[in-house]
């Protein structure tokens, strides 16, 4: 016989309600966020030579 696990048992780790959380999903709610990743992708920079700092993802 097996023994249960934390996940198993009822204990699932529930992530809390913050302030700072409900102002993101709202936030997802009325910023158009493609259209902005649209205007702002073809001034991105580009992944240059090996070795150096990648571009942090539109």
């Amino acid at each position: 016989m097996k023994q249960m696990g934390l996940g198993e048992s009822g204990f699932e780790r529930k992530t809390k309600r913050t302030r700072k959380r409900e102002f993101l999903d709202e936030m997802n709610l009325v910023v158009p966020w493609a259209e902005l990743v649209s205007l702002i992708a073809p001034h991105a920079p580009a992944p240059g030579a090996k070795g150096r700092r990648p571009p942090f993802a539109v």
